[in-house]
C-alpha cells in the first residue's frame, strides 16, 4: 500500500505508539496516509480505538512475526 510518511514505533509499549502516531499525523495533511510499525500486541486494539475516536481511517492492518503494520489515512477537516 502506498503511504506518505512512515513511523517506527517498534519496541515501544502503550501509550507511546499512539503518541508517536498522533505526532506523525500532525506532520501530514488530510487525506495522506501514515504507515506505523509496532511490536506491542496491545497496539492492535489501541489503533482501532484511536481511529474510531478521532475520525482517522484505519485502511489496513497486518501482522507478521510479531510486527504489526498499520496504514492510517488522516481525516480531512
Amino acid at each position: 500500500m502506498e503511504f506518505d510518511k512512515e513511523l517506527d514505533a517498534r519496541n515501544l509499549n502503550c501509550p507511546l505508539p499512539i503518541l508517536r502516531c498522533k505526532k506523525g499525523l500532525s506532520e501530514i495533511t488530510g487525506g495522506q496516509v501514515l504507515k506505523v510499525q509496532a511490536t506491542d500486541p496491545g497496539s492492535v486494539k489501541d489503533f482501532q480505538a484511536f481511529c474510531r475516536q478521532t475520525g482517522h481511517e484505519l485502511l489496513q492492518q497486518d501482522e507478521e512475526n510479531g510486527l504489526f503494520t498499520f496504514f492510517i489515512k488522516k481525516r480531512t477537516d
